[in-house]
């Protein structure tokens, strides 16, 4: 009798291999990530999470103000989203059979399209960067128009469109020739009224809150942006995919400001509840019905995976939690309480300079201090690269209080708190009393925090 061929482990795969993973990522994947991860200490090796925490071998707690960067709205491994996907696969639906209409994705594009009336159909592709590449097609196409115009800082994605309206040049560097798009200042309408004039423009892109710096669109920005762009015959895109989803408080960023109904909107991160890759991309009908004009353009923009039922099961089940669990008023409540906590010590520390944000995405930015001994010090870290005093701050975070934080961008003196919706005030009351504890052992002068940041001076000049 032959013998049984076993099946696939995956269990045993990840006890006998589990412990190569700084190894393999080295050897086979970006070996730069665990050369970074190796200078801060933040190697880690994480056993399990769950909601808004991770715990290592050892059963120590960790919290995660990081939400892999917004993609944990729910927190980790929601009971709601899990039986979803288990159902789905249960199910043994005849999925992505690409001639067919399956319920799924039509049930999807109902729920997100009830958050915002004015909008009528959605697109469903894999990502963020994916949405931004379906609105930005999508807008050239239906204005007849090549330019888009986006705002300096802006992160819209890293694919070639996006990176084409990406603000940031670090990331840039490198891949030109890229989209001819126009880049203006967050809150400039006359830069905005100037291009506009050429006759060229398709839209504008904007987070109505930066991730980046989390820098919130003026007051009355986004109103004036949009009746500008209809008056141009243009069309305005806001990009939610971070703050989208109840992240600032509002189902979406954009309805903090009265009267602003973008004419398309891009989703993704948490509609995924940290499971299946997702993105959505939201228009008006008029938009969709000069892009899929006949049956000869039913295909001209499809993505393979896109609509896919486990996907479309996720982002279902995280809708239907975040209405029973009233996510989005936890994220506003939570995030007051937070911000306000945080603000409250900025007269305390002359390093800490402003506490800013919206709901639970929210900007910590230190800046240069008035005594000639910390002055001296952060001269110093200045000087060789800017942005190591925020990475001073996260690092004893993470070694000494075991809280995942990291800073909002390169070169930037910003720290980034962007954590699960479902924190409430215990974990509020743990991150301030560990930043407490930071901010006071960086302005003792002393102690490790600024032994470690020569080490990352050391490093820096190294680099360059």
């Amino acid at each position: 009798m032959k013998d049984e061929q076993p099946g696939f482990d995956l269990a045993r795969l990840l006890t006998e291999r589990g412990s190569e993973r700084y190894e393999l990522h080295t050897r086979h994947l970006n070996h730069q990530l665990p050369r970074m991860l190796h200078t801060l200490g933040f190697d880690k090796v994480y056993e399990r999470a769950e909601g808004a925490h991770f715990w290592d071998a050892e059963g120590n707690d960790y919290l995660d103000m990081l939400a892999g960067f917004g993609v944990m709205g729910l927190g980790r491994h929601h009971p709601v989203v899990r039986k979803a996907l288990h159902d789905v696969l249960d199910a043994s639906l005849a999925d992505l059979t690409r001639f067919d209409c399956q319920p799924l994705p039509g049930l999807l594009a109902e729920k997100l399209l009830a958050h915002s009336p004015h909008l009528d159909r959605v697109f469903f592709g894999n990502s963020g960067t994916e949405a931004v590449e379906t609105a930005l097609k999508f807008a050239r196409y239906a204005t007849g128009r090549p330019r888009i115009l986006y705002c300096d800082h802006a992160f819209h994605g890293l694919t070639t469109g996006s990176l084409s309206v990406n603000g940031e040049k670090g990331f840039r560097d490198g891949f030109a020739p890229l989209l001819p798009d126009t880049a203006i200042a967050l809150g400039d309408l006359d830069a905005l009224r100037r291009e506009l004039k050429r006759g060229d423009v398709a839209g504008l892109v904007v987070e109505p809150v930066q991730g980046k710096g989390v820098h919130a669109s003026p007051p009355g920005f986004l109103r004036e942006a949009q009746e500008l762009l209809h008056r141009h015959k243009a069309v305005l895109i806001a990009d939610e995919v971070q703050t989208g989803l109840g992240r600032t408080g509002d189902f979406y960023a954009y309805q903090h400001e009265e009267g602003v109904e973008p004419d398309l909107l891009c989703v993704a991160k948490a509609l995924s509840g940290g499971y299946v890759p997702v993105g959505a991309t939201l228009g008006k009908d008029w938009i969709f019905k000069r892009v899929y004009s006949s049956m000869d353009r039913v295909l001209v923009h499809s993505a393979s995976f896109g609509s896919n039922a486990q996907a479309m099961a996720a982002g279902l089940a995280v809708l239907a939690v975040m209405e029973q669990e009233e996510t989005v008023a936890n994220a506003r409540r939570t995030g007051d309480l937070l911000r306000e906590r945080l603000a409250g010590l900025v007269g305390r520390y002359e390093l800490l300079h402003e506490v800013r944000g919206r709901g639970l995405m929210i900007g910590i930015e230190f800046g240069r201090p008035s005594s000639l001994k910390l002055r001296s010090r952060w001269t110093m870290l200045q000087a060789a690269r800017k942005g190591l005093f925020a990475q001073m701050v996260v690092v004893p975070l993470l070694q000494k209080h075991r809280i995942l934080t990291q800073v909002s961008g390169d070169h930037l003196e910003v720290i980034k708190l962007i954590p699960p919706l479902v924190i409430g005030e215990p974990e509020v009351d743990r991150f301030v009393t560990a930043f407490t504890a930071v901010m006071d052992d960086a302005h003792s002068g002393g102690g490790l925090m600024w032994d470690f940041g020569r080490t990352l001076v050391r490093q820096a000049v190294a680099n360059r």
